[in-house]
């Protein structure tokens, strides 16, 4: 019988490196992700290093995979945050496998999108290399095989909602790219009442058609995304949904916020992106109130899952497009959004699929959104086209059968920065120009820079990220 035997049930993995959920405690566990001893939440007692259930069998997995908007590696409270509180979101996390290494594709929220999307680097594609999107000229090829075509197939029934912000109609759509159902915005960004995007245009649709509902967007989604999980379907017809909330992006509006929209939507019509941007607004008490309303908001669908009867054979996943922007809790990583430090791409990440993976698990495995792709893609039994490689290894060995993968290269390339992590070693260039080793095992923070102590290594990283960066599309030269 196969790990996925269409008409069994339920998974699998090896011991980590660092020491979580010992009988040292919280204490010790912090060390061992490099937080401070105070932030005992970031490693709970009841966690334990990751091993894969072996010999359990179950049908394909419903797939629901969530992205949060610019949520920062810290902003949940089982990742350290001293102030936010995600209890629906820790949950999920003790009901399955918590990651303390996962990786964006990319620094900002495009590029991360067509990573995930496609498994493959963001710079394999022309839409890829805006950083990210902001105008109609570019966006994700329909030619291009997707996590979504593929698995339609495979069988599944496939829907995007919430935020696409891989191009824009008439050209480019998620029902253009594999995706059954879209519902959701086009932009990168929206006034949650009003729905305007980022040239101030309405951005809200269902397919490829306006759709009018001015209430807060997150609820909208939430509401959308319970339905779809309750819908009266075909059991034997797998899902996969891609819920992509906006929060906790800007502009920083909790709902009930209508006077602080109105100000907004003034400013967009008068002046475009600035309004948006919302550079004038927004606190750090601001900030707690909108992650913590997504947080409800997943708890809401989640419920609606389990009320479905379908919670067992779901896998879940919950993680960020990129690191933090200004009010997020990144501590204890350098940078943040639009930077290849590790505050722009570490991201929190969850996996929950309960008849497969064990509860109250950690894991230190080091991987980026394009492994989530190649492994969905297994687990869903979709063969990745050929003519189109995938840059991301699939990680169903290591959930279903304890299969720790080689040791490989994660590699990253934005405008003016480069990165590349091998191991616990991190090559890093940044604006500056000067090439950079951290230790991340010892240096989250990457602030112990090694390359003078260790030559040789950082010349053999510097090679291999220029290798991967020969076979990629070159960036536009500025206009």
């Amino acid at each position: 019988m196969s790990d996925l035997d269409p008409n069994s049930n339920s998974q699998s993995n090896s011991l980590t490196r660092r020491a979580f959920g010992t009988a040292v405690g919280a204490t010790a566990a912090a060390a061992a992700v490099g937080l401070p001893a105070t932030t005992a939440s970031a490693a709970p007692a009841h966690e334990q290093p990751f091993r894969a259930a072996r010999g359990r069998h179950s049908r394909r997995p419903n797939i629901l995979f969530i992205l949060g908007d610019d949520l920062g590696w810290a902003d949940l409270s089982s990742y350290g945050s001293p102030d936010i509180r995600t209890p629906n979101l820790d949950r999920l996390g003790r009901q399955g496998v918590r990651f303390t290494d996962a990786y964006a594709g990319s620094a900002t929220c495009s590029p991360t999108r067509f990573s995930l999307y496609t498994g493959r680097y963001p710079g394999r594609t022309k839409g890829g290399l805006a950083e990210p999107i902001a105008d109609r000229s570019v966006g994700l090829d329909p030619t291009h095989p997707t996590l979504a075509s593929l698995l339609r197939g495979a069988g599944y029934a496939t829907a995007l909602i919430g935020k696409w912000h891989c191009g824009y109609l008439p050209d480019y759509s998620p029902t253009k790219s594999g995706w059954d159902e879209f519902f959701g915005n086009f932009g990168g960004a929206l006034e949650y009442y009003s729905k305007l995007g980022l040239g101030g245009e309405y951005d809200l649709y269902e397919g490829d058609a306006e759709y009018k509902d001015l209430r807060y967007y997150t609820r909208i989604l939430t509401e959308r995304a319970s339905e779809y999980v309750q819908r009266d379907r075909d059991r034997e017809t797998p899902w996969l949904l891609n819920l992509n909330f906006t929060t906790p992006h800007w502009p920083w509006i909790a709902e009930g916020d209508t006077a602080e929209s109105a100000e907004i939507v003034r400013k967009i019509k008068e002046g475009g992106l600035g309004g948006l941007f919302h550079a004038d607004g927004g606190s750090v008490a601001k900030y707690k109130e909108m992650v913590e309303d997504l947080d409800r908001s997943v708890g809401e669908v989640l419920k609606a899952l389990k009320q479905s009867g379908q919670e067992e054979d779901t896998l879940v996943f919950f993680a960020s497009d990129n690191g933090g922007e200004r009010f997020s809790y990144q501590w204890p990583l350098s940078g943040n959004k639009s930077s290849l430090q590790e505050g722009g791409i570490r991201v929190p990440a969850v996996l929950r699929w309960p008849a497969r993976i064990d509860p109250g698990q950690v894991s230190d495995l080091p991987l980026f959104s394009p492994d989530w792709t190649a492994s969905l893609l297994e687990l869903g039994g979709a063969r990745p086209d050929p003519a189109y490689p995938l840059d991301g290894v699939s990680l169903a060995g290591y959930l279903l059968r304890g299969e720790r993968p080689k040791e490989r290269d994660l590699f990253w390339r934005v405008r003016g920065e480069r990165a590349l992590r091998r191991g616990e070693w991190k090559y890093y260039r940044g604006r500056s120009g000067a090439d950079q080793l951290f230790n991340l095992a010892q240096d989250q923070r990457e602030q112990a820079d090694r390359a003078a102590a260790e030559p040789e290594l950082l010349a053999e990283l510097r090679a291999a990220w220029e290798r991967t960066d020969a076979g990629l599309l070159p960036y536009p030269k500025a206009s």
